[in-house]
């Protein structure tokens, strides 16, 4: 663990603290007791790459100067306001997607006793959001700005989900509906806002910037985001389980993922029948049936090919911005994901 990280937990705990211990809610022991689990179970896991990166961004913002301890808490709060996010929308995915692991652990509804309490759970770590941007962040010029960004970007990432159940379960496992216009507009609209525009976003408006600035900013953090997602789908297939600590489902549960939509804008009307036939189907058959046919599409070509004018696009555009210390930011992003494994 760096050192980084290690401080960001330290806020983590004082943030959690303040949330159990403050006169907004009078706790009961039990309750108190299952808030805290329930924290400490969803929110501090994964990676916390989007709550870093506020700080990260942040700081580059400043020309890499040393933060002060005010601003440091204060970047740490925000960051872990955008993880209260994500753990609030994976805690309710998860259920959606009846999934059993997160994280390398069994997901949260999945325990002993928590159950469908969990919708409840999810709807408690989103509001703690607006507890810990009330108590820092109140008397700060952008206050409202802040509560207008996580609100925006919740509104959006909540239509992208909503666009990828009812394509897979309103569409009866209806692959005429997938194509690769279909797969940007989920991701641009379920990961991209809230993981990559969000944690800069945060950074911009603790600097002073105003966002309706940085409308250049938002589009390229989107195409990131775009990318970023293709390659999860590209990892749920040929990515080591071990490596990216999950073994891939995407065939199975029938996901417009940007693997079939490309296989489905490659493949001929008989090769169109074998995935009609065995996407979307547990039977491992299945599942190796559509394998073998992105095996003979070429796609782990295709995805390299995508890769690579991905990366030729994005770059420019980051190159071409006026602001030297934005461009630090982005590139920052960029080789975050570039070329990853997991």
């Amino acid at each position: 663990m760096t050192d980084l990280q290690s401080k960001f937990l330290h806020v983590y705990s004082l943030l959690k603290s303040e949330l159990l211990n403050g006169a907004d809610f009078d706790f009961t022991d039990d309750s108190r007791r299952w808030v805290e689990r329930m924290l400490d179970y969803n929110v501090p896991g994964g990676k916390l790459n989007r709550g870093l990166s506020v700080i990260e961004s942040y700081k580059l913002l400043k020309l890499g100067k040393e933060l002060t301890e005010d601003d440091f808490f204060l970047t740490c709060s925000l960051g872990w306001c955008v993880e209260w996010l994500q753990s609030y929308f994976l805690v309710l995915d998860d259920i959606m997607d009846g999934s059993h692991t997160r994280r390398g652990q069994p997901c949260w509804f999945r325990l002993p006793k928590v159950g469908m309490i969990a919708v409840n759970d999810g709807i408690i770590i989103r509001n703690q959001i607006s507890r810990i941007l009330k108590k820092h962040f109140k008397g700060k010029p952008y206050y409202v700005d802040l509560l207008d960004l996580f609100n925006e970007v919740e509104f959006q990432t909540v239509h992208g989900q909503m666009t990828d159940l009812i394509t897979t379960l309103d569409g009866g496992k209806d692959l005429s509906k997938y194509s690769l216009s279909l797969h940007r507009r989920i991701v641009q609209y379920k990961t991209a806002y809230y993981s990559f525009y969000l944690p800069v976003a945060c950074a911009l408006l603790m600097f002073g910037e105003y966002l309706d600035n940085h409308v250049i900013v938002k589009d390229i953090l989107i195409e990131m985001g775009i990318y970023f997602q293709v390659q999860d789908d590209y990892l749920d297939c040929y990515g080591e389980p071990e490596v990216i600590g999950k073994i891939g489902t995407d065939i199975e549960d029938c996901k417009c993922s940007w693997l079939v939509a490309k296989a489905l804008e490659l493949c001929n009307e008989e090769q169109k029948q074998i995935l009609y036939e065995n996407y979307g189907k547990e039977d491992p058959s299945c599942v190796d049936k559509v394998k073998d046919l992105y095996e003979a599409l070429k796609l782990q070509d295709e995805y390299l090919e995508y890769e690579r004018t991905s990366y030729e696009k994005i770059t420019n555009l980051v190159e071409s911005h006026p602001s030297k210390e934005v461009q630090a930011v982005l590139t920052l992003f960029l080789g975050k994901i570039y070329k990853r494994q997991k």
